[in-house]
């Protein structure tokens, strides 16, 4: 009797144990399915892609694509994210990104996180009223530019010229970055370098240029293609002893010099909160372009005395973290 009892104890465990994943498919087949679409790749914005799942809520499955850099990919991995039927795009890692999701469908939901004017990129139709089915938010990363200017001439007063790095597959930040830092300069008396890369052999290169032509420092994009190669940069950087200025406090965790500009785990986030909103009803079209609202300005006095620079107090004193 008591063998006969196990046994079906036994059996009723095993059935509802086989019944458990069956029960967890089931939940997530009810799940809402997205597309995440980005430039870079995974291991580079790992911390940027939780950012966006902790604004979102952990809600939903996500159809993961990653362009590793190669921007040619972006409108294939857009169909295939259509051709899926997700609920919705979130397109990020630059305007690339955006544009490609954009062409590739004008009825799924499309949530873009850029650096540039989305009104000027043909994305939406106002800041306010996107209308159609996109909206997101911009990091205006190129009108930042001067600034970073003005912060790199504090930090090498004496340096005569300066170099751009830009990325010429991102043809509208590029030229608004170029127009940006060139006002600036002539304010400052600073000659400009453009120097382009969008490849890995290509940002070596530069940097040989920089150190060749003795050129005193260096202002890299805020385009999405140099924050995934970060490391590399500022590696070559520190080999080159070539003070550069960045926009996003990502470059100081792996040993920048200085940086200004918004947060991007802040507008990730943020890029996911929209993403559940528009999951639970809310239109693309009447939802207003998210803009930072706080930009800050990190200092490395540990990169700063590597490369034999004194950071002066008043722009210390200005910084929002000074790291020692």
């Amino acid at each position: 009797m008591l063998d006969a009892r196990r046994r079906q104890f036994i059996t009723l465990l095993g059935g509802a144990a086989a019944a458990w994943p069956l029960a967890a498919r089931a939940q997530q087949a009810t799940m809402p399915v997205i597309g995440f679409l980005n430039s870079a790749s995974a291991e580079a914005f790992a911390h940027l892609t939780q950012a966006f799942r902790d604004g979102e809520g952990g809600n939903v499955a996500i159809e993961y694509r990653w362009a590793q850099g190669q921007f040619d990919r972006l409108p294939a991995l857009a169909v295939d994210l259509v051709n899926r039927q997700v609920a919705a795009i979130v397109a990020t890692g630059g305007e690339p990104s955006a544009l490609a999701a954009k062409q590739a469908t004008q009825s799924i939901p499309i949530i873009f996180l850029i650096g540039d004017d989305p009104v000027e990129l043909g994305l939406v139709q106002g800041f306010n009223r996107p209308g159609g089915n996109v909206t997101g938010g911009t990091l205006f990363s190129y009108a930042l530019a001067a600034k970073r200017l003005e912060l790199q001439h504090e930090l090498i007063p004496n340096a005569a010229a300066i170099a751009l790095l830009l990325n010429p597959r991102s043809p509208t930040i590029a030229e608004n970055e170029t127009r940006s830092v060139k006002s600036a300069a002539l304010s400052l008396g600073l000659t400009i370098q453009i120097l382009n890369a969008s490849t890995e052999p290509e940002i070596e290169a530069v940097f040989a240029t920089i150190a060749q032509k003795g050129i005193g420092g260096l202002l890299v994009s805020g385009d999405a293609l140099f924050t995934n190669r970060r490391k590399q940069i500022i590696a070559l950087a520190a080999r080159h002893a070539i003070p550069a200025i960045y926009g996003w406090r990502e470059y100081i965790a792996a040993g920048g010099l200085a940086t200004y500009g918004s947060s991007l785990a802040a507008s990730y986030r943020q890029t996911g909160i929209y993403t559940g909103r528009i999951l639970n009803g809310a239109k693309p079209a009447d939802l207003p372009i998210i803009q930072p609202t706080k930009f800050e300005l990190v200092i490395n006095l540990k990169t700063a005395k590597t490369l034999g620079l004194t950071v002066p107090m008043t722009l210390q004193a200005a910084a929002d973290e000074v790291i020692e």
